[in-house]
């Protein structure tokens, strides 16, 4: 991806000799701490849809809860996280599919 410019791609002397270098690594650490904070982000989503699905199973096995409950459950929630996608009524029945496939030991 081409580079604004910068100390490395011109010569400019009044940064220090060594601020190519300097960028670099500030540079890596912000895509580290990018990296991290994605991963994190990643796994805690991971694990609030193996919940919501979990929650759900639970549900369904103890009250006989039916499709019509998903459905009101999926619109209840698109309406309180209007902005938060992957709460359909399809995507709660994946979220309950995965916490079967993987259940707690």
């Amino acid at each position: 991806m081409p580079r604004a410019p910068c100390g490395r791609d011109r010569e400019d002397h009044r940064l220090p000799e060594d601020y190519p270098q300097f960028l670099d690594e500030l540079e890596a650490q912000v895509r580290r701490a990018r990296l991290r904070a994605t991963r994190a982000a990643n796994t805690e989503l991971l694990i609030l849809y193996w919940t919501l699905g979990h929650s759900l199973l639970e549900r369904q096995r103890v009250h006989g809860w039916g499709s019509k409950v998903v459905d009101q459950l999926a619109r209840d929630l698109r309406s309180e996280f209007p902005h938060m996608r992957g709460l359909s009524r399809r995507n709660l029945f994946y979220m309950r599919s995965f916490a079967d496939a993987w259940p707690r030991k």
